[in-house]
């Protein structure tokens, strides 16, 4: 080997490990930034709680006064009231904002003795705070009969509210609001989507691979129907929204659906994931040997036995490995869906009804005046979380498959 053929080499070589390097570092400064800005705010509560929380206001018809001792086993950071038996705590949410949470009531606590004061069917109604609900305002009146207001409301922290309660003769009215800022109701329509998604376009894409692996004959029909594929792959993701709004609403009529829909974002997103779903079951059902073709073929079977009996199961791993593709495009999907199924937060999602995936639950949050960083990066990684467990899901059901089709 010359000199100067070494120079090249090397400097292809620099040129190979740098941009290898430079992709390495910026996949882990991405995950670095991701997880270190939302760990903070990733919780078991975010997950279950629904996203818009509920407000109550109660009042009280007869109030049992007593004294209370503060239980041992609550630390210093509740603030506790031994007039009414209740312990607070001051927290800063996901959302940035400060709120005032009961953590402790004890059971004799007039606080278990108050009554729904909206109007509606439930007014005068048994309603009590519970521990994690926001205290908002608290109206009392103490001993001149002097009317004391309390709460986040009016800029209170739990130890000058506590100390304003403890002041009260008698507690009037009770603003208060159940835990919100969760994104169990965009998980759940993320799953119904993935749902919704594959059901249409996973028989579609792996029986038009079949046909234009196993069946189709060099042609120019065919031929333009590969290319059309190959277009449909590289259609921007907005566009698709605007066809699956103009083209799939009417469709969804049918259903008795008047709106935006996961039902519609799922059709349309079958439509995207199609020039997908078929061009890796093609690779998958091409790398099948043309000898197991020919032994079935051999053995009497007909073409038909031999595609779904010996070619599909022996390109099962290759096809798990494009609903994997599908389900990860999936969740990772915005633009699209926003046309198709809204970007209002919906905490009990159905299939007839608007509702956000987890991006589009990130796209909410960051379009704001002022962008929730935190909880759009707790978000990322559940995404993360979620995209890794079906890799490895994946990985495994396929090394499990290979081994037994080796045996």
């Amino acid at each position: 080997m010359t000199q100067s053929r070494k120079i090249k080499d090397g400097i292809a070589n620099f040129f190979t490990y740098l941009a290898s390097s430079a992709t390495f570092l910026i996949l882990i400064a991405i995950f670095a930034f991701v997880i270190a800005t939302g760990k903070d705010t990733l919780s078991m509560e975010m997950l279950r709680n629904d996203y818009w929380s509920q407000n109550y206001l109660v009042e009280w018809t007869d109030q049992t006064q007593q004294t209370f001792t503060k239980p041992d086993h609550l630390g210093d950071e509740v603030v506790y009231s031994t007039k009414y038996g209740i312990g607070f705590t001051n927290e800063i949410n996901h959302e940035k904002q400060r709120l005032i949470r009961v953590s402790y009531i004890d059971d004799d606590s007039v606080f278990n003795q108050s009554v729904n004061a909206t109007k509606g069917p439930s007014y005068g109604e048994s309603l009590t705070v519970s521990i994690g609900d926001q205290i908002e305002k608290i109206e009392g009146v103490n001993a001149t009969g002097t009317t004391i207001l309390m709460g986040t409301t009016f800029a209170d922290k739990a130890e000058s509210m506590v100390m304003k309660l403890d002041s009260t003769e008698s507690l009037t009215s009770l603003y208060y609001k159940t835990p919100g800022g969760g994104i169990w109701g965009s998980l759940l329509a993320t799953l119904m989507l993935i749902g919704i998604s594959l059901l249409f376009a996973l028989p579609i894409g792996i029986f038009a691979a079949i046909y234009l692996t196993e069946f189709a004959q060099p042609s120019k029909f065919n031929s333009f129907i590969e290319r059309c594929i190959e277009m449909l792959a590289g259609v921007p993701s907005i566009i698709f929204g605007l066809m699956g709004i103009v083209v799939l609403y009417p469709i969804t009529a049918f259903f008795n659906i008047s709106g935006l829909s996961i039902l519609l974002g799922g059709m349309t997103m079958s439509v995207m994931l199609l020039p997908v779903i078929i061009r890796s079951v093609q690779e998958s059902l091409i790398v099948v040997p043309r000898d197991y073709r020919s032994a079935s073929l051999s053995l009497g079977a007909s073409q038909t036995q031999t595609i779904f009996r010996v070619i599909l199961p022996s390109a099962l791993p290759g096809i798990l490995s494009a609903i994997l593709l599908a389900v990860s495009r999936i969740i990772g999907e915005s633009a699209a869906l926003i046309y198709t199924m809204g970007t209002f937060i919906n905490d009990a999602p159905r299939v007839g009804e608007g509702a956000t995936t987890l991006a589009v639950h990130i796209w909410s949050v960051m379009s704001h005046e002022q962008p929730n960083f935190e909880l759009a990066s707790a978000i990322s990684i559940i995404i993360l979380a979620l995209v890794l467990v079906l890799n490895l899901s994946v990985k495994l059901m396929s090394r499990r498959l290979n081994k037994k089709l080796g045996a």
